[in-house]
């Protein structure tokens, strides 16, 4: 049966377009200052965490790769997310539904304080926008013969961000140009070689409308493997557990308690390229609201390739798809990172 959409869902054309132009010249600036000489980041996978704003909004957990000791020295890194949403859920009389386009741009910096210990500390730009890749998406879909009759339902590059609950408490989002995000701050151990545990806080700084930051200080402990199977060959995995008090007007249905995972591999297949894999897990964000795409665990495949310089510089390619709960549709996120 199709959803009956109702007056609650409409569609309101957006004039917002992601401010491209800006964008690239924020992140030509950026290498170029981060360019001068240094010894570069370890070889392990990219750092990931979920950019739908239902799901960042709520939690702090994240994967954050082994941190190799570099004493003397700030570390950098670099990440320019940009994502396109679809997820559509309707079980009457809740409603929740987001088709938006996404933009995160992070900056990381770390220091060692010690041999097994360092500091760190990472600031973000968000925006959501009504976008322009829907007619791509539709056609690299019917290529790969894949249906997404969510996508057909909707307006082409319209945005909608909203979500209504049987008991009242509910979330209409706005388009918004770059905004400010949550910083993190965060005191990381060195275990053993290889192991690593981080306290991790993240603070209220987002500057964006109601729905895109979590409004509270949230507390989190990121625990993460990393394991040469042989000289080609790295696996890193990671085990979290975070707590974010509830707040704003989806409170009653909101988790406090959470708990994440991820499991991946790196491979150098030639010189210094290398493909990467990794799968990242997080539990419900919500309960009780009968919408699978909140009350439902959250899979992630994160993918991509990777360059590594003489100078031990990164380059970073890379797609994450939203496997579960999808939506029923798919969060496509294109990425770009470095560290230096």
């Amino acid at each position: 049966m199709q959803p009956s959409y109702g007056p609650a869902r409409r569609f309101v054309k957006q004039s917002y377009l992601p401010p491209v132009r800006r964008l690239w010249s924020l992140a030509a600036l950026l290498v170029i200052a981060l360019s001068s000489p240094s010894v570069g980041v370890a070889q392990g996978l990219p750092a990931f965490s979920p950019i739908n704003p239902v799901a960042a909004s709520r939690s702090g957990l994240s994967f954050l790769p082994y941190q190799e000791p570099r004493p003397g020295r700030w570390m950098t890194t670099f990440e320019v997310d940009y994502a396109s949403t679809i997820e559509d859920n309707y079980s009457p009389p809740a409603d929740y539904l987001l088709d938006s386009e996404l933009l995160r741009l992070r900056l990381g910096l770390r220091r060692d304080l010690h041999p097994n210990a360092f500091v760190l500390l990472e600031s973000e730009l968000g925006g959501a926008y009504s976008g322009f890749l829907d007619g791509f998406l539709s056609w690299y879909h019917g290529v790969l013969g894949v249906d997404i009759p969510e996508r057909d339902r909707r307006p082409t590059d319209e945005f909608l961000y909203n979500v209504e609950l049987p008991d009242g408490p509910n979330i209409r989002g706005r388009p918004s140009d770059l905004f400010l995000g949550d910083l993190r701050v965060g005191l990381g151990v060195r275990v053993r070689p290889g192991w690593q545990s981080v306290l991790a806080f993240t603070l209220p700084t987002a500057s964006g409308p109601a729905g895109y930051g979590r409004g509270v200080v949230s507390f989190n402990l990121l625990n993460t493997l990393r394991a040469p199977l042989n000289p080609r060959l790295i696996y890193e995995g990671s085990l979290g557990v975070g707590a974010t008090p509830a707040q704003g007007g989806l409170a009653p249905v909101q988790r406090k308690l959470m708990v994440a995972a991820s499991s991946g591999l790196r491979f150098r297949f030639w010189g210094r390229q290398s493909v990467y894999g990794n799968l990242f897990y997080h539990s419900p964000y919500y309960r009780g609201t009968s919408l699978p795409a909140l009350d439902r665990r959250d899979l992630s495949l994160d993918f991509g390739w990777i360059l590594a310089t003489r100078l031990g510089y990164e380059w970073r390619v890379g797609l994450a798809e939203d496997l579960e709960p999808g939506g029923p549709a798919v969060d496509l996120i294109f990425r770009l990172g470095g560290g230096f």
